[in-house]
This record gives C-alpha cells, structure tokens and sequence, in this order.
C-alpha cells in the first residue's frame, strides 16, 4: 500500500471517528444531561409550562389559544387560528372560519401591507370586534388585536387591548367591570428587569380566572 493510500484512509478514520465522537457527545450526551437538570430544577417549565384545571391540561402559559365564547377576552388573530379546529361526522377538520386545517402549524401569512387579502382580512376582524364591542370606536383599537404575531401564537396582549374588552366581558360574564379589571391586572406581566421589553397581559390566565368566577371551572387551575 502506498504512503497516498496509507494517508487517504488514515484521514478518513479520523474524520469518521470525529463525526462519531461529536455525533455522541452533542446528539445525545448533552440533550440528555440538559434535559435532566432542566428537568431537576425547573420541571414545571421542562414539562412546558402546561396549565391545569379539573384535573386536565387545558393550554400552555406560553402558546396562546382561540377564545370563541363571548364572556372569555379575545386574542391576537392568528393565521393558524392556534391550531384549533373541529371534526366533522366524516373526519374532516376545519378551523373555526371554516377552512380547512391543514396540519398543527405556526407561522404568519407574510401579506405585504399593500397586499388585499390582509386589508380583507384586517377590515374583517375590526368589524367583527366592532360588532362584539359596540362601545368602543375603529379609532380606538389597538393595533395588536388587529395584527398577528410572527409565530400565530402568542399567548399575550398588551394592556390596552385587554382593557378595551372589559366592559363587552361584564356583559357577557355577568362579572363587574372592577372584578375583571382585577382578573387583567393578575395576569399582566411587566416589563423584563423593568427595561426590556413592554407589559402584557396572559389571555389563557384571564381567561381561567374568568371561568373559575363564572363557577365554569374549579379554583384548582396552576
């Protein structure tokens, strides 16, 4: 065997022992040695921060849901309606809008501003809200109620936006306006070290104090 061949195969056992050894290491050692102390010091979190109530999972604290019912607070729109859908006799699903769903998905529809389809689709949700909210004006909204998140699932709001659906909430609920100004203020975040980033509010966590005052659900809820 000549000095060529005998340096060809002696680099290409380095290189497979190499890939090997980091295929190991990063593939397998380190998700499995991650995963156990996440698991060890924040096993709520590894779980996926799964929310409770009545003894079932009902959402996670950080994916967001569609809220149909009149007395629960509205989310942002979302291009995959959260994956929520429904099933026909014949095993056809559907999102609420009636189209068909296609698949657990996250995402945004990436409409340029001058597109149509998103003036249609802007124009439809602010009349829907309007119709749902008859005290509150076009020109009061905020802009994230009208506007989807990049991932089509983002569990939060601002303030505003939760705020401005009180009172259609008290109707609604027969809750007071003051019980769920409340119920907004225990699920509003502030900003992170008091800089970075902009309050919000959780629309999963207003909505299961909602229910838990309504008497809908137990007070058992994480």
């Amino acid at each position: 065997m000549n000095e060529s061949k005998k340096s060809f195969l002696s680099g290409l056992r380095q290189t497979v022992c190499v890939t090997l050894i980091l295929l190991f290491l990063c593939g397998f050692v380190f998700p499995v040695v991650l995963t156990g102390i996440s698991s060890a010091v924040f096993p709520w979190q590894a779980s996926g921060s799964l929310v409770e109530a009545d003894g079932a999972v009902v959402g996670a604290t950080h994916v967001g849901q569609e809220f149909t019912k009149d007395y629960f607070m509205k989310s942002r729109p979302s291009a995959y309606h959260y994956n929520t859908y429904t099933e026909d006799a014949d095993g056809n699903r559907y999102y609420s809008d009636g189209t068909e769903f296609g698949g657990l998905a996250s995402g945004s529809s990436n409409y340029a501003p001058s597109n149509p389809a998103l003036v249609e689709r802007v124009e439809a949700d602010i009349e829907a809200f309007l119709a749902a909210n008859p005290g509150v004006s076009r020109e009061d909204l905020p802009a994230d109620l009208m506007s989807a998140s990049g991932s089509g699932l983002d569990p939060h709001i601002s303030p505003e936006a939760a705020a401005i659906q009180v009172p259609s909430l008290a109707a609604a609920s027969g809750l007071s306006e003051e019980e769920l100004t409340q119920i907004v203020a225990n699920n509003t975040q502030g900003k992170l070290l008091g800089l970075f980033g902009e309050e919000t509010v959780n629309v999963l966590g207003v909505n299961m104090e909602i229910a838990q005052a309504m008497g809908i659900l137990a007070k058992n809820g994480k």
